[in-house]
């Protein structure tokens, strides 16, 4: 298991409930693929949309897959996976 960050931008518009089902939705994605988030810090409102950050476990393999899911996330606009 590798240990990644990941930042998710959501529209800025969407509000708290909207970032909260984003949270959930990725946090699923994450364990779907047998990782473990181990911490989630909501950075709020920056110019761009509203951030989250997430400090994750996966394996290699498991990251490409996420990658590849969330590029296909309509709710998500921009995001960025690096391996810590």
């Amino acid at each position: 298991m590798n240990k990644y960050e990941l930042t998710v931008v959501v529209d800025e518009k969407a509000g708290a409930s909207k970032k909260k089902a984003v949270v959930e939705k990725v946090t699923k994605m994450i364990e779907t693929l047998k990782g473990k988030v181990e911490k989630t810090t909501d950075w709020g409102q920056k110019e761009y949309g509203l951030c989250v950050f997430f400090s994750l476990e996966l394996d290699g393999a498991g990251a490409k897959v996420l990658n590849d899911k969330l590029r296909l996330e309509s709710e998500i606009n921009r995001y960025l996976l690096i391996k810590n």
